[in-house]
């Protein structure tokens, strides 16, 4: 899944959702990337798009993008 800037969606970006609403990336069916907290035996099964957890929308499982969607901050890759 892509940012509507065109960026790819990482593991554990930081996502504004919406106005208010901020959440973090835990997996990235997309690009087979999970966090020790959300592994792919447990949720390889969706097949495509990526987990965001926010505390304002708890879990939320997304297919494609919503238009709101932006990149905050990405953490530097070793």
């Amino acid at each position: 899944m892509r940012y509507p800037d065109g960026q790819v969606v990482r593991l554990g970006d930081k996502v504004r959702l919406w106005p208010g609403a901020d959440g973090v990336v835990m997996c990235s069916i997309d690009t087979q990337e999970y966090s020790a907290a959300y592994p792919e035996a447990e949720w390889g099964y969706l097949k495509s798009g990526v987990l965001i957890r926010s505390d304002v929308g708890g879990l939320i499982h997304y297919l494609e993008p919503e238009p709101s969607f932006h990149l905050v901050e990405r953490k530097q890759r070793r």
